[in-house]
């Protein structure tokens, strides 16, 4: 298994649901393809409260796309934790790696804990050099985190549980800081349009797959 597959994802078609059943056209479009810290975050009392929602209570659309999300947050941490133990970051970039793995392994494990037994696997990763040497390592962040912030405002409309909404934000506003510092460690502009649009789920895998990072599950 060597690809991310809508159907390893959506396994009874309930994402798919889901998506049929946001309001509006434009906003089904987003997805109806395919899918989708520091104390700072997970300290906060309100993001804990919500992702203590079970997945039992959830809607099977809310569990499939907390699956689709858990898949994203699973590739950032270890894409993380692989540049900062491989060695190869120094000096502001260390730094960063390694907040932003403990970021990224916080929404791990939070959105594990909601779905408990219907969360999907960690796949297997191979990262294919790029976080043995620096300049690939930030370019490539840019890429995931970009594509990350893009992949939650794409998903949210397709939420039904207002509290995991709620959560989903949370981490939405986190990744869009971070995507905002690898672009300023690359001298690229932080901020570089007014608005952002939502990426559809079709072009998040694409990238995904074209990483060729996924080696199986």
């Amino acid at each position: 298994m060597t690809e991310l597959t809508l159907e390893q994802i959506d396994r009874d078609g309930a994402l798919q649901e889901a998506m049929d059943n946001v309001a509006g056209d434009t906003r089904a479009s987003f997805l109806r393809k395919s899918v989708l810290a520091t104390g700072g975050l997970v300290g906060g009392g309100a993001v804990l409260g919500a992702l203590a929602t079970p997945a039992r209570a959830a809607t099977k659309g809310d569990v499939a796309i907390l699956n689709f999300a858990l898949v994203l947050e699973f590739l950032e941490s270890s894409f993380y934790y692989s540049a900062v133990t491989v060695g190869a970051l120094s000096g502001p970039a260390k730094t960063m790696g390694r907040v932003l793995y403990q970021h990224e392994q916080a929404h791990v494990n939070a959105i594990r804990g909601v779905l408990g037994s219907a969360a999907v696997k960690k796949p297997r990763f191979n990262f294919q050099g790029t976080t043995e040497d620096q300049d690939q390592f930030l370019a490539t962040a840019q890429v995931l985190e970009d594509t990350g912030v893009g992949a939650y405002a794409g998903a949210a409309p397709a939420v039904k549980d207002n509290a995991l909404l709620s959560a989903a934000v949370a981490i939405h506003s986190v990744e869009a800081r971070h995507a905002a510092w690898v672009r300023h460690m690359l001298g690229n502009p932080p901020a570089p349009v007014a608005f952002d649009k939502p990426i559809k789920a079709a072009d998040v895998l694409a990238a995904v797959r074209g990483t060729k990072f996924i080696k199986g599950f």
